[in-house]
């Protein structure tokens, strides 16, 4: 692996970390003394600093170093952790992002920002007058400290030394960390004949005694955990390495006779009260039950895999459902039972490896919330206005393409709730409303879709100002009909608002139309119901996934097309004159009155109808309609492919695939489909 492999390594890893930051100092903005958190604050800074240095991130390791400094005396209880330290904290984590991109800082901006900012941590690592601890409370915890033992298990992978990784460093700086005993083993080194000088042979056993935690000491190894077993864990509340008769005899016995762990020697020693009388029960049980606990193996739960191999993981399922439709097409055809069966058998594992690779690719939506948060704090402190932000759901998984693509988006829907909505603590005040506004995301999957929904409980949205502002520019005329969803969808158009004047936040008239524009490249809608001084509710629906979805085949005339199976009810067939010229498009299907829509006519079919057509009952809002078509063909795992430039705004058509004989069948957006065509009988019967 070259050194640029295990730079760009480190910088998704340093990423992944700041991101962990923020999200830390965003719960810490609410409980300030929190010392789990603080210390998950100073493990960051300390990764950074250790990891930036190794992979030549020098002006990094320096900046994180004095932040590393500051929190440790937040730590260890020599100063306060303040607003104002949160805030340096949270610039800090925002020029770590460009530290990452902008190692030189050849930015003279940049530049400058981070001189600014290492002068003001240093200041505040000088100035310590913000508290000054009790000195008997001093004492008192130094006196009450206590050292806690711990059994470190630490076996690298053979190829180990392939990334530059010293062992002995490690453990240098396990030994660094308080009292220890380390043993070295070498009974899997091989014979010289096929000893290979690159590997890594010997693994070794700890014995550690330090005022640090578990997680301080799993920080040690946080660049090879994927290099190695490792075990940690605490094993006495006293310092063991000092304790002659556990080290001669215990720690030794255990670690050289390999029947006995130094964790199960723990238990005997709380179980019998004393080190020696463990040693006397594992004496007497040597011969006859010798009790054995193995060093656990380290088995890894999850590994981190490229964007672009997921990416192309998932375009290889594509490829296999397309390939597997035309084979499934060829032994039809054929007539040979024994080619069905394995046919059939290969439709069933084409299934379980493309739900698999779903699940590979949904990643939670709880993925975006600290960018999220941090715009609600940073605006709301901006705005002068006090604003909680509230997750709900945010453990429901999504399309990592969709995930990406939904960022930009619901940031803009953000801002919009920040600068319109949520009013000033005084005129909340007024209105008899709490001071504090509050704005919900909150995400829950309907049936293959997933709707997001963005809350607030602000002034509303005034239909009759959209109305009037839709009049003026000339988008509406004044006998123009609508109903208040129909009025609330004008925001959406380019160009369009009602702010009177622009400020850095808002009031352009752009970026709500790319909104729904990103949206609907996604295959989802977007729909808002509000109400005046109650607040607004912006409802985004979108897909699970883009690539490959369960449709039901149809065809029209010679035409194949596919409606996705996630919105079919049930299917009729019935004779074309009982549809033929229905009034207001309306059908009666088992006692109950359904509209319908022809796609023949719709779609401009002129040739003759069938004698017998289908009915498909698929759901749409609250209620369900009819979709006539010739013939229904069957269930079919469509593969999506883009239609391209010239075709991106066909709305009702959300991509084409390709059938097992080659013919292309379009793939359509039922909803997209059905709230046009309703349009235009509105428009025909105002007319």
């Amino acid at each position: 692996m070259t050194i640029d492999k295990f730079r760009s390594k480190f910088i998704e890893e340093a990423s992944d970390n700041i991101n962990d930051l923020e999200n830390a100092l965003l719960i810490l903005e609410k409980d300030s003394t929190n010392k789990e958190l603080i210390e998950r604050v100073f493990r960051v800074m300390h990764s950074l600093k250790g990891g930036g240095a190794m992979f030549g991130f020098t002006v990094l390791s320096e900046f994180t170093h004095n932040l590393e400094t500051l929190y440790d005396q937040i730590r260890e209880g020599s100063r306060v952790l303040n607003r104002d330290i949160l805030n340096i904290t949270f610039e800090s984590a925002d020029h770590m992002k460009i530290l990452l991109s902008d190692e030189n800082l050849t930015s003279a901006e940049n530049k400058k920002n981070h001189e600014d900012l290492f002068s003001r941590i240093a200041k505040f690592i000088q100035n310590k007058t913000n508290f000054q601890p009790d000195k008997s409370d001093i004492k008192q915890n130094v006196s009450d400290s206590k050292l806690k033992s711990y059994y470190v298990y630490f076996e690298p992978n053979h190829d180990i030394f392939a990334n530059g990784t010293n062992p002995l460093y490690l453990l240098d700086e396990i030994n660094s960390l308080g009292n220890s005993k380390t043993f070295a083993h070498f009974n899997k080194v091989p014979p010289l004949d096929t000893f290979d000088f690159h590997k890594c042979y010997i693994y070794w056993e700890v014995i550690l005694a330090t005022e640090s935690d578990i997680n301080s000491i799993s920080d040690v190894f946080i660049f090879v955990e994927d290099q190695c077993k490792l075990e940690i864990n605490e094993i006495a509340n006293e310092d063991l390495t000092i304790n002659k008769n556990f080290i001669e005899n215990v720690a030794i016995l255990a670690l050289e006779r390999k029947d006995v762990g130094i964790v199960e020697i723990n238990k005997l020693v709380k179980k019998y009260g004393s080190s020696e009388q463990a040693i006397e029960k594992i004496e007497k049980n040597k011969e006859s039950e010798p009790i054995k606990v193995s060093a656990k193996e380290n088995t890894i739960s999850s590994i981190r895999v490229s964007s672009d191999k997921l990416d192309h993981m998932m375009n290889l399922v594509s490829e296999l459902v397309t390939t597997q439709a035309r084979l499934l097409l060829y032994a039809e055809k054929s007539n040979n039972p024994e080619l069905n069966t394995i046919v059939e058998n290969m439709q069933k594992l084409s299934r379980q490896i493309r739900d698999n690779a779903f699940d590979i690719v949904l990643i939670p939506i709880e993925t975006m919330l600290t960018r999220f948060q941090r715009l609600v704090r940073d605006l709301s402190h901006e705005l002068k206005k006090n604003v909680v932000f509230e997750a709900i759901g945010a453990e429901t998984e999504l399309d990592k393409t969709i995930i990406e693509t939904l960022t930009d988006p619901i940031l803009h829907i953000l801002r919009n709730c920040l600068d319109h909505g949520i009013e000033l603590p005084e005129v909340r005040k007024k209105l008899g409303k709490p001071e504090q506004g509050k704005i919900i995301l909150k995400s829950f999957y309907s049936g293959t879709n997933v709707l997001i929904q963005i809350i607030d409980d602000g002034a509303g949205i005034n239909a009759d100002k959209i109305r009037k502002k839709a009049i003026q520019k000339g988008m509406i005329t004044e006998n123009t009909v609508l109903s208040n969803t129909e009025i609330y969808d004008l925001i959406f158009l380019p160009g369009f608002t009602t702010a009177e004047n622009v400020t850095d936040v808002s009031g352009r008239g752009v970026g709500m139309d790319v909104v729904k524009r990103k949206i609907n490249e996604l295959r989802g809608d977007v729909i808002i119901d509000s109400a005046i001084n109650k607040g607004t509710t912006l409802t985004i629906k979108v897909p699970l996934t883009l690539s490959i979805i369960d449709g039901l085949l149809v065809s029209i005339d010679k035409d194949f097309y596919i409606i996705p199976l996630s919105v079919v009810n049930k299917i009729y067939v019935i004779v074309h004159e009982y549809i033929a010229d229905k009034f207001n498009n309306l059908i009666v299907l088992d006692g109950k009155q359904y509209p319908f829509f022809s796609l023949r006519k719709e779609l401009d079919y002129n040739s003759e109808n069938p004698l017998n057509e289908r009915v498909i009952l698929v759901t749409y809002e609250d209620g369900m309609v009819g979709l006539v078509v010739d013939e229904v063909i069957g269930e079919y795992q469509a593969v999506l492919k883009s239609l391209g430039k010239l075709y991106k705004n066909q709305e009702i058509i959300s991509g084409a695939t390709i059938l097992g004989d080659g013919t292309v069948s379009l793939v359509l957006d039922s909803n997209k489909m059905i709230k046009k065509f309703s349009k235009k009988i509105e428009l025909t019967n105002k007319i």
